[in-house]
């Protein structure tokens, strides 16, 4: 593989992921739909597209990390119609599996290799290269990238066949949405009580109580800010939605998940779509009739 890499939607995530792979040496090309996050990326280093095609055509290796299915699909339909030769498509968006095997279906017709490789972490650990790549499509080509993943990320799991990534993906996400939630009734509970927010938060990091989402979201609970947004809730109800819908096809009850759907849709109905998933916590505070 070469020292070059374009990325396809520069948000939260892909945006972190470029600069990290700018830091590290590699030459990033970069595409997004917003002009002005091109031009702020730019200025680090990395070197804009006009189009996917005019990226595609520049490097051998993509990666793309997109909003929604219907972004997914244009871009696949647009690499495939590119004219190129084999290019490696790393798709790492959290999306249905159907969506998932339309991108593959749709490239490899058009003689490319498309590899399923969602990620596990927030946009904080994105910029601290802290996150989990749970990589699914061709063996050999999954570990030919080996030297670019290490780049932004601090692990990366061979799962097998295209599409198990998305499948762990869904695991992973389904806990998150639990412990966000609990984090949050957490801290709720000790807030009532009379417990400074920011001793909570620190003390139960410390304990047999704590987990990664305690770690990153109950700081921002204990500040009560909810920007900027590592997660916003307004993209985290898409997961969850496909999450619910993946779980209730195989005939797997999902209670404790289930009970979270409300507490985020409650979220977002109380104007916090734009802020990050912690925002759960001021859920529960009007709940419990709590002021700070």
């Amino acid at each position: 593989m070469s020292a070059s890499i374009g990325i396809i939607g520069l948000g939260i995530m892909g945006g972190a992921m470029a600069r990290n792979l700018v830091e590290a040496g590699w030459m990033v090309f970069g595409y997004d739909t917003s002009f002005e996050r091109l031009a702020e990326l730019a200025a680090i280093g990395i070197k804009p597209c006009a189009s996917v095609t005019e990226l595609v055509k520049s490097t051998e290796t993509i990666m793309t990390s997109l909003p929604s299915p219907k972004a997914c699909a244009a871009v696949a339909q647009e690499i495939a119609a590119s004219g190129t030769t084999r290019r490696v498509v790393i798709e790492a968006s959290t999306l249905a599996l159907a969506d998932k095997m339309f991108f593959h279906d749709t490239l490899k017709a058009a003689g490319h290799e498309p590899l399923d490789c969602p990620i596990s972490g927030t946009g904080s650990q994105a910029a601290a290269k802290d996150l989990v790549i749970y990589a699914s499509g061709d063996h050999d080509t999954i570990e030919a990238l080996r030297q670019c993943y290490a780049a932004f990320t601090r692990a990366v799991h061979n799962v097998g066949t295209f599409g198990n990534g998305t499948k762990m993906k869904y695991v992973a996400n389904l806990l998150v949405a639990i412990h966000n939630v609990a984090t949050a009734e957490a801290m709720v509970l000790g807030m009532k009580a009379g417990l400074d927010p920011e001793q909570i938060s620190s003390l139960i990091a410390g304990g047999a109580g704590t987990s990664r989402i305690w770690e990153l979201r109950a700081p921002m609970m204990a500040r009560n800010e909810y920007l900027p947004a590592t997660m916003k809730i307004d993209i985290w109800q898409k997961d969850m939605d496909v999450i619910g819908h993946f779980a209730t096809a195989l005939g797997v009850p999902t209670p404790t998940f289930s009970a979270t759907i409300p507490i985020y849709a409650a979220a977002q109905a109380q104007g916090h779509g734009l802020e990050d998933t912690a925002a759960v916590c001021a859920v529960l505070e009007t709940m419990t009739a709590m002021k700070r």
